[in-house]
């Protein structure tokens, strides 16, 4: 941490010189070892004589697909937000200029073995390369892409930034100035339900399939259009299909041909909050630790936003030896300890993409790198795996880890990181499944699951949800999984939530006398829930009815019971439901009720007519309207255990459109053969008026997969375009 404090952030200018020729022609001749196929769906399959060709070719690819998604995720872990969105972006950058050194990037790139300074490389040149040959493509920032950027962001997963519990009021309670800020300043949202919907992950084992094989279901639940598809194959190994976060040039959820990996968001405990005591004095400001004073060190940051031109705010920054002052809460300044970007964890997403087997997938994880997520494995051996985090901290457990901890004290220091075989892990259980939706890992495989008080609290924070209970019910019940009959698990739609949540409300309709005012009211409407099924469909008035009194339901400032963890829904529904009285329970489906009428002129709506799909512009920020086409969805939101999250946005609409859930989802058979199906949320342009801008939505919103063109033999009978970078 000492270089922290020394090294500056060096981040990229605004402008650029135009490529010599001789990068013009280092460039040409990368190219020409390059082809990228598009197949029917417009997917590129990116081949390439070297691991390096194929990086070139994938991030020319991304850059057809999406520059503006490719630069805005560096412009975000650069800390730069505001000069293109304006001022209410201003403390979401100080917190990544905080958390994420490019000096120390820029560092690691020096260090960096030669195996992967030639994929860094790579990457920035085909980045480069494209911009040089698309003239029309105007960054908004970054007009030349360096060979360091990726170890800005070495996980690509959504919620990458691990903060400790960190909330956004504690950076404004210590950093703060609305005065200086503008009446336009808009404090980030707080971590909820709805920001942490999550992701599904299923592994099952030959005994559990038909064909004998392991069997892989890749759900995250991501902003659709989070990340693209694509497939990387060079001739020196690498062949990996799946999901890419825009920027990065590696597989991060997917499969090659012989194992695959899902991550789901994990609540692994990888960074903590100290609460350091500030000693004032004339010479400055110190902090106490083991009875003795240290300096505070400090620094100043100056930030741009735009704002009818460009303006900048300079902010006074703190840092111990535990990490930057972050925030302030109850009085105390709070330092983290974070470990959100390393040349480890680049190497270790590069190299798992390579893995043959389960034996070399575990050895990337001894890397110990991964610090964001959970790992769902699957390999044409047969073996099925799971790892509850990875970059797990060991601590002293007489502490409460969930809370910030005294930083007076080495007590509170880190003493060393987990080993793989001590964090909570699964390899092969003898049920012959594995399922993760965010949830407890110790359901992860039903009734053979490990017992949560033999690892520590801060392994495995997580509770139970009922997305996990679902899943769990369908996996140890069925057998002679097929890829349909997986695609049809984990496109369930039982909401299983309102068997906890229902109950209660029937129960206070049926206490009613005949003769009240909401007896009339609500007798059919209560009919119809009574009656239904509890699966979300187009069809389903029902489904309306429910969704739209559990939002309102959720949305009731009453404290439930029993408050913990966010995924933990089944104790925290259960508990939050009893806390509101029944006469307010009725009222809020009176007032469903009532606002159906006065919206849509019947409150028997059925939930397809207001839950909807629709793309019509490529643009980072969705955009919605009612008066263009759009596409009936039965979907529901995780938030009720839908197992295929799908979260509506209403906005000044009166229908709802959905924003994020279901993105890349994918099936895998692990074979002598690779056999799969995947389905993205619309389709793989950004271009309004390609064939492929919606091509997908059709089979999306019914919860159908596409086959996968794995093999070139079979792509090139599907092939639409074939081409070198640059062409």
């Amino acid at each position: 941490m000492k270089q922290f404090f020394f090294i500056l952030f060096l981040l990229p200018s605004g402008c650029s010189d135009p490529p010599a020729d001789s990068q013009i022609k280092k460039y040409a001749e990368q190219s020409s070892r390059v082809t990228i196929i598009r197949d029917c769906w417009g997917i590129p399959h990116v081949y390439g004589k070297s691991d390096a060709d194929a990086v070139f070719g994938l991030m020319y690819a991304q850059c057809e697909e999406s520059f503006e998604r490719v630069e805005r995720n560096y412009i975000i872990k650069f800390g730069r937000l505001a000069e293109t969105e304006g001022p209410a972006r201003l403390y979401e950058d100080l917190t990544m200029k905080l958390f994420y050194d490019s000096g120390a990037a820029i560092a690691d790139y020096n260090r960096s073995p030669a195996w992967l300074v030639k994929l860094l490389n790579a990457f920035a040149d085909g980045v480069n390369y494209y911009l040089y040959k698309h003239p029309e493509t105007i960054p908004r920032l970054l007009k030349h892409f360096e060979p360091w950027f990726p170890l800005m962001m070495t996980d690509g997963a959504f919620v990458a930034t691990q903060a400790g519990g960190l909330y956004m009021k504690d950076v404004l309670n210590l950093y703060g100035n609305r005065e200086a800020d503008g009446a336009s300043f808009i404090p980030a949202k707080e971590n909820n339900d709805a920001n942490l919907a999550g992701s599904n992950g299923f592994a099952i084992g030959p005994s559990k399939t038909t064909s004998k094989n392991a069997m892989l279901y890749i759900n995250p639940h991501v902003s659709f259009d989070f990340r693209m598809e694509a497939q990387m194959v060079s001739e020196e190994g690498l062949n990996a299909y799946g999901a890419v976060t825009w920027g990065q040039f590696f597989v991060y959820q997917g499969f090659n041909e012989h194992c695959g990996w899902m991550h789901t968001s994990s609540l692994a405990d990888a960074a903590d909050l100290y609460e350091e005591k500030i000693v004032k004095k004339d010479s400055g400001l110190f902090y106490e630790y083991n009875d003795q004073l240290r300096p505070v060190t400090s620094r100043q940051l100056v930030l741009k936003y735009e704002k009818d031109g460009m303006h900048t705010r300079a902010f006074t920054t703190w840092y111990t030896h535990h990490g930057p002052v972050i925030g302030s809460r109850n009085n105390k300044w709070l330092s983290v300890k974070e470990q959100n970007r390393t040349l480890n964890g680049l190497i270790q997403s590069w190299q798992r993409t390579k893995a043959r087997d389960y034996t070399a997938f575990k050895e990337t994880m001894e890397l110990r790198s991964n610090n964001s997520t959970n790992t769902i494995f699957a390999d044409d051996k047969g073996n099925i795996g799971y790892w509850h985090g990875n970059f797990i901290p060991r601590r002293d457990t007489t502490y409460d880890w969930t809370q910030p901890v005294p930083g007076n004290t080495s007590a509170t220091e880190w003493k060393g990181i987990h080993a793989v075989d001590e964090t909570v892990h699964y390899h092969n259980p003898p049920g012959g499944w594995i399922q993760n939706c965010n949830s407890t890992p110790f359901n992860a495989a039903g009734i053979n699951s490990l017992l949560r008080n033999a690892y520590p609290y801060y392994m495995a924070p997580e509770g139970e949800n009922f997305r996990s209970q679902q899943a769990i019910n369908e996996l140890s019940t069925k057998n002679n999984f097929t890829i349909d009959s997986l695609v049809a698990l984990g496109t369930s739609r039982y909401l299983a939530a309102f068997d906890s949540l229902l109950p209660p409300l029937l129960k206070d309709f049926d206490s009613l006398p005949v003769t009240a005012a909401a007896y009339s009211l609500l007798r059919e409407p209560v009919a119809i829930l009574k009656a239904w099924d509890k699966r979300s469909a187009v069809s389903s008035v029902a489904t309306t009815l429910a969704v739209l009194w559990g939002r309102t339901l959720l949305s009731e400032n009453v404290q439930p019971v029993n408050n913990k963890t966010w995924s933990s829904q089944v104790d925290h529904y259960s508990s939050l439901v009893i806390q509101i009285p029944a006469a307010r329970r009725l009222e809020m489906l009176s007032e469903i009720i009532t606002g159906l009428r006065r919206l849509y002129g019947d409150w028997k709506v059925p939930w397809g007519d207001i839950n909807r799909f629709q793309r019509i512009s490529g643009s980072v920020f969705p955009q919605f309207d009612d008066s263009r086409p759009s596409l009936p969805v039965g979907m529901a939101s995780s938030l009720f255990g839908s197992l295929p999250a799908y979260e509506t946005a209403w906005g000044d609409n009166k229908k709802g459109y959905g924003v994020s859930g279901n993105s890349f989802v994918a099936v895998v058979e692990f074979g002598k053969r690779i056999r799969a199906k995947s389905i993205v949320a619309g389709g793989q342009s950004f271009v309004w008026g390609s064939k492929h801008f919606a091509d997908q939505a059709p089979l999306f919103v019914e919860g159908k997969f596409k086959e996968v063109l794995f093999y070139k033999e079979d792509l090139l009978k599907q092939k639409e375009s074939m081409y070198h970078p640059g062409e």
